[in-house]
């Protein structure tokens, strides 16, 4: 029986708990401790909060007290998952390097400055920074981009579909344009109801169409998508790694 992977957690709002449940109830890592900016639930088990009954440990800790206690030296584990905001790496790098712990960060964006000190993070252990983690987006961004050099004389439409309120540009239409070299001007916006997440690259042929779409039902899509690159980047060099990376491998077909 093979021993599970060892992964602590950073963040715990809305869609950190979603991957903690994931991440907890996994048969192939434990989810040894998570951290999060509030004192409250200190100490306390996040699957006894998030009524999960597993075997995971998943203590809950501050920020602060990560910091004081030098959570990974006394708790070491084999992959931090960070799904915090774009500063929360400062706060384990540094440790994370000293204890060889590989990091898989879910930030869906770093300004230039941290953007880079996350790649210098990189130099020292293995790092994956993915923007939208979700296992189906990443594929569905390489299979348009195969699909383009197949046919590159199509017309190329990119859509993303999401909740009312969100205001801005989604950033993984984005990530999805700049791979097929769209104008990120040409991303068509819809804005509905109570839409999660929906995105869309049309190719249209002059006979025919293709549609590759990715929706998103629910947060734990974030936890299948942390949970395929930890069982993947502990065992990869040092380096900086996207989900492209470790997804490219399976396009090789038997």
């Amino acid at each position: 029986m093979n021993q599970k992977i060892k992964v602590g957690l950073f963040g715990f709002g809305k869609t950190g708990r979603a991957v903690a449940a994931v991440l907890a109830q996994s048969n192939d890592v434990s989810l040894e401790w998570v951290v999060r900016n509030s004192h409250q639930m200190e100490h306390r088990s996040a699957t006894e909060f998030l009524g999960i009954n597993a075997d995971a440990p998943a203590e809950i800790h501050s920020k602060e007290e990560f910091a004081s206690e030098r959570l990974l030296f006394n708790h070491p584990v084999d992959v931090i998952i960070d799904f915090s905001a774009q500063t929360g790496i400062y706060h384990y790098a540094q440790d994370a390097i000293a204890t060889n712990t590989a990091i898989v960060s879910a930030i869906s964006h770093y300004d230039e400055e941290h953007l880079d000190y996350v790649k210098k993070v990189a130099q020292k252990t293995a790092l994956l920074w993915s923007p939208n983690i979700t296992v189906g987006v990443n594929f569905l961004i390489i299979a348009s981009k195969v699909l383009k050099q197949i046919a590159p004389y199509t017309d190329i439409e990119i859509i993303e579909e999401h909740f009312k309120l969100k205001p801005e540009l989604s950033g993984t239409a984005k990530k999805i344009a700049t791979a097929l070299d769209i104008p990120h001007d040409d991303i068509k916006m819809i804005r509905a109801g109570g839409i999660i997440g929906r995105h869309e690259a049309l190719f249209g042929f002059p006979f025919q169409t293709v549609r590759i779409s990715h929706e998103s039902i629910s947060r734990e899509a974030f936890g299948n998508g942390a949970l395929f690159a930890a069982k993947h980047i502990h065992q990869l060099p040092i380096g900086f790694y996207t989900m492209e990376d470790l997804l490219k491998p399976f396009f090789t077909l038997s």
